[in-house]
């Protein structure tokens, strides 16, 4: 299996995840033995600039199965599901933390909203939450 999570560091397996998958300064790449061990490899998010589905297109022809995220728009989750990925939202802490809770199967997906926006958004535009 091998999963992909968005980091804001390459810090090993101490790096944290990344607040949004898009924007993510780095990329982890996590092969997933059967006897759970696993091998990472991080590297620098080669489509910081980015349009519509070039990330979710990129980690498909990388083999990825499951993105593991903190935060990702409802657009990306739906082309990630076209490509067969499955998506995990919502996870925190380090890659060896976020391993570990999948290994031990309490990684739930949840919705995050994330609290950095990088998209400019209308301020003339009420919000009613």
């Amino acid at each position: 299996m091998k999963i992909a999570i968005p980091l804001i560091e390459n810090n090993g397996k101490k790096s944290k995840i990344s607040e949004h998958f898009g924007h993510a300064p780095y990329f982890g790449f996590i092969n997933l033995k059967e006897n759970g061990e696993y091998e990472l490899e991080i590297i620098k998010n080669p489509l910081e600039e980015h349009g519509p589905g070039d990330i979710p297109h990129y980690l498909n022809e990388q083999g990825i199965n499951i993105l593991i995220a903190r935060g990702i728009g409802g657009r990306a989750i739906m082309f990630f599901e076209q490509l067969g990925i499955q998506v995990i939202r919502g996870a925190e802490g380090t890659v060896e933390e976020i391993i570990q809770a999948l290994k031990n199967n309490i990684l739930e997906d949840r919705e995050y909203e994330v609290k950095e926006h990088f998209h400019k958004h209308n301020s003339d535009h009420e919000c009613n939450h």
